[in-house]
């Protein structure tokens, strides 16, 4: 089923966030915050895409309001969180730390946000920030931008 584009006025952008991350299970929920948290710091101009798709809930931190422009995001299933490189196949990655064999994408799964703290994380990141075609902003408000909600979704939780 297509994906509907349903920012609604009435409700903040902050406060739908919420409600898509509450979906998930306890465990996966603190994470998902805990990653946004640690990229906002690090990406503080970057916009946030979000689409809370059928497969996957996505936080894409990109230079411009274009999804073409991403350079990172969260992306969370029922069964982990993970850390999703666009461009991820052109990225330098002398620990092998990416997964995938797709033509542009690569990611990393997160099972703690202390991941992003390691020095070889941190380089995967400003790698990614580097080789962005459209520069972030130096200064200025960051949005955070509802893109698209799927009506039909796979389940956030696990079954028990």
């Amino acid at each position: 089923m297509k994906a509907k584009s349903i920012a609604k006025p009435e409700i903040a952008a902050e406060e739908q966030l919420s409600g898509f991350i509450d979906k998930f299970d306890p465990q996966n929920a603190v994470l998902i915050r805990a990653v946004r948290g640690a990229l906002r710091k690090r990406l503080p101009t970057a916009h946030e895409l979000v689409y809370d798709n059928y497969n996957f809930f996505v936080i894409g931190y990109c230079a411009t309001e274009r999804p073409s422009d991403c350079i990172v995001s969260i992306a969370a299933a029922a069964n982990g969180v993970g850390l999703s490189f666009y461009y991820g196949a052109t990225l330098p990655d002398p620990f092998r730390l990416l997964s995938g064999s797709g033509n542009q994408n690569r990611f990393l799964r997160i099972e703690s946000v202390a991941i992003l703290a390691r020095p070889e994380v941190e380089e995967l990141i400003a790698a990614a920030v580097a080789q962005s075609e459209a520069p972030l902003p130096v200064k200025g408000p960051a949005k955070l931008i509802i893109r698209s909600v799927s009506e039909k979704q796979r389940p956030r939780r696990r079954s028990k």
